[in-house]
């Protein structure tokens, strides 16, 4: 065990709810160390993402605490873009994470009233000791890549890839690929895949509104104005207007509405940019849930069976936090997110916090940063 440090607060993960609570804990001079096991901050966002990917939601619903996008910044932002206002953030607010720091462990010391963090050094692989009063979980909803088990996939002859190893679809072209999940990730990777000249298939098992980038945004400001359901209603008046009848290409709407279903289960409506012209189009095969996989060929639940060169799983993510840390059961669940219903999911017990995992998306990491720091704020007082 290497030399042991102490700050107030330790904060771990450094992804954009890391860095927006590091930045409000430096705005109300809170001494932090913030731990980061990758070799960078916001590592999704600069090493796992593909190309085209760009911030669903307008750059207002988007924006970190202390500091909004510049004037020059379009409406939606690219990732570039976002990673140079992250770049500039960091800048701004002298955050200067520990990378490379993989928590082993973190429990509540009472005795001592103070949490006891050990991290390995992944470069040295020396395990590192920290001391805190205060725990931020800030490691993300999008933590660990998640494959499912699917009968015989480990016989396909093909290549099988996450979608955080996609970066563009120029290498797939000309050959069969088929993409396993339906979410906003799923369905833009099959638009670049079917561009780019890949004979593309999707796998959509789940019920799944469809919405243009424009409905969302009307659909954020009337919820200023007007009740949840009339909003649901509107947005999905439109989305029937606007894409038609799905059914026909095997896929259904769900009964509840796009904000309702993100209010309850934090499943986001696919925002189209194209995908759909290219499913309607034939340029997109839609596909059921897999039932096996033999060699190159995989068989669906309508017992139909199709050979692929690639199977690309954008299956998201799991969250190993209850893995290394100890003694917690208020704040967090098994798979890493908040036991408290909002708004009240930030604040655990015995000074321990969570940032960014209610999913609600930037605007509700940066609300979480900003309560988090005030709560800790006020607890330091004289």
């Amino acid at each position: 065990m290497g030399e042991q440090r102490e700050a107030a607060v330790i904060v771990v993960g450094g992804g954009p709810s890391g860095l927006a609570t590091a930045a409000y804990l430096q705005h109300l001079s809170i001494p932090y160390i913030l731990l980061e096991r990758e070799d960078c901050f916001a590592s999704l966002w600069q090493k796992y993402s593909y190309d085209r990917v760009h911030l669903h939601l307008a750059k207002q619903f988007c924006e970190l605490p202390l500091m909004p996008f510049p004037a020059t910044y379009p409406t939606y932002v690219s990732r570039e873009e976002f990673i140079r206002y992250l770049n500039d953030y960091v800048s701004h607010f002298t955050i200067r994470p520990a990378y490379r720091r993989s928590v082993e462990a973190a429990a509540y010391d009472e005795a001592a009233g103070k949490w006891t963090i050990a991290a390995r050094n992944l470069d040295s692989g020396e395990v590192e000791e920290y001391r805190s009063r205060f725990v931020v979980v800030a490691t993300g909803e999008t933590c660990d890549p998640s494959i499912p088990e699917i009968e015989g996939l480990g016989s396909f002859s093909g290549e099988v890839l996450h979608s955080t190893e996609f970066k563009n679809g120029k290498k797939f072209e000309g050959k069969s690929v088929l993409v396993v999940g339906s979410g906003n990730s799923g369905m833009e990777i099959a638009l670049d895949l079917s561009n780019s000249g890949a004979k593309t298939s999707i796998v959509v098992r789940s019920q799944v509104h469809v919405v243009s980038r424009g409905m969302v945004y009307a659909g954020l400001v009337l919820l200023k104005y007007l009740p949840f359901k009339w909003v649901d209603s509107f947005v999905t008046m439109m989305s029937k207007i606007v894409y038609g009848d799905l059914t026909k290409y095997g896929i259904h709407r769900p009964k509840e509405g796009p904000f309702a279903l993100k209010v309850k289960y934090g499943k986001y409506p696919i925002i189209d940019l194209g995908t759909f012209h290219n499913i309607k189009s034939g340029k997109i095969q839609v596909l059921p849930g897999i039932r096996s996989v033999e060699g190159n060929n995989v068989t669906f639940e309508n017992e139909k069976e199709y050979p692929f060169d690639v199977i690309l799983f954008a299956t998201g993510f799991k969250r190993s936090t209850k893995e290394w840390l100890k003694g917690d059961d208020y704040l967090l669940s098994e798979d890493g997110l908040p036991k408290p219903s909002y708004p009240n999911h930030w604040k655990g017990q015995n000074g321990l916090y969570c940032a960014g995992l209610a999913r609600r998306g930037l605007y509700g990491a940066a609300a979480d940063a900003q309560n988090i720091a005030n709560h800790i704020n006020k607890q330091l007082l004289p």
